[in-house]
């Protein structure tokens, strides 16, 4: 895409934002924002539009490793280092605060321990459930504990504070825990390190059963439109798989390492990182050869795609201090949304009764 089809969104000191000139218009037409984690610059990042001036609205509170992520309109859960926060809308319909037409205030933490929550859902029980990476299990809150474990692959022998297989992601349907991604099936601290090309599986919680292999550090499993779709982490593919074979079809390659999932109508928005500097876990793999093949550059970013044709519709891209992202949700029905951080005084001066 030339020059002429990008916007300079948004500039500070710290970081940019660059986009396609018509995803303003996009996100006002379909009445939708997104939200954003990044734990290595910790922050929750809200994007939104401005319609009047065909603008992109970028809010960003700080949050220690801001992971996990479940949006409704009217509440957010987010994971933090060691904590999981509930964030609760208090404008009431059709009204704004400082132009925005949502502001999330951090209600309710729930002290986990740093126990690596990464996905996060509400099941049909209203229950918070989640992705403990170091305890290679689907867990929920406990009111005495750290968490209370549901679930463990059957080939992790016992539940123990070491990050084995990296347990990820969390896919539901109909209000249960039904898949969940790895990046290997190994049974020993950190062994997923030595699985990380081709050793990614996904499996089914329900039977225990490991119904693809061969990926590459899956991410962010999810059913939509009667599919389940997958992120292939280390080859930059967004794909579905089909679940009578057991092969994952990829449907688009996108420039960075996939991260971070979520669906509106028939579009796809998939997050993008960079590979960590001076960190191995994201090199030596395909994803390498792949943007060499393209001649591209690993980019921090978004990318809207078209489930039909696998087409790149709308992009947003990060440069500066933000070079990964984690959790990507959308909201519906909001336009424009900001939340409450521990930052500044307005926490402490924004006050709300319930009458």
């Amino acid at each position: 895409m030339n020059n002429d089809d990008r916007t300079n969104f948004n500039t500070t000191h710290e970081h940019e934002i660059f986009g396609d000139r018509d995803l303003p218009s996009w996100l006002t037409e379909q009445q939708i924002s997104l939200a954003f984690t990044t734990y290595q610059t910790s922050r929750l990042m809200l994007i939104g539009a401005v319609p009047e001036t065909n603008r992109i609205s970028a809010f960003w509170r700080i949050f220690d490793r801001a992971m996990g992520l479940f949006c409704t309109p009217e509440r957010l859960y987010l994971s933090s280092k060691y904590q999981l926060w509930q964030l609760d809308n208090v404008l009431a319909a059709g009204g704004q605060h400082q132009g925005y037409d949502r502001l999330y205030i951090p209600r309710i933490a729930y002290t986990t321990g740093d126990i690596d929550i990464h996905d996060i859902a509400v099941d049909k029980n209203n229950q918070i459930i989640f992705i403990s990476t170091l305890f290679n299990c689907i867990a929920t809150l406990s009111d005495r504990h750290s968490c209370k474990p549901l679930w463990k692959p059957g080939f992790i022998s016992q539940y123990i504070n070491e990050d084995r297989c990296h347990l990820n992601g969390l896919a539901m349907v109909d209000g249960e825990a039904k898949y969940v991604t790895a990046s290997s099936q190994s049974d020993v601290v950190d062994g997923w390190r030595d699985r990380r090309k081709n050793g990614g599986i996904v499996i089914d919680v329900a039977s225990n059963d490991i119904i693809v292999t061969g990926l590459s550090m899956p991410h962010s499993p999810r059913w939509y439109q009667d599919k389940l779709w997958v992120l292939n982490s280390g080859r930059g593919e967004l794909g579905y798989v089909d679940l009578e074979t057991g092969k994952f079809e990829a449907i688009t390659f996108c420039p960075g390492y996939v991260r971070g999932l979520a669906f509106w109508q028939n579009w796809a928005i998939v997050g993008l990182s960079k590979p960590r500097g001076g960190d191995n876990t994201f090199s030596g793999l395909e994803l390498d050869e792949l943007l060499v093949a393209k001649d591209a550059e690993a980019r921090c970013g978004m990318m809207v795609i078209d489930l039909t044709t696998g087409a790149i519709v709308h992009w947003l891209r990060f440069e500066g201090i933000v070079t990964e992202l984690y959790d990507v949700q959308v909201i519906r029905g909001v336009q424009k949304p900001m939340a409450l951080g521990f930052q500044t005084n307005e926490i402490a001066q924004l006050i709300t009764l319930e009458l």
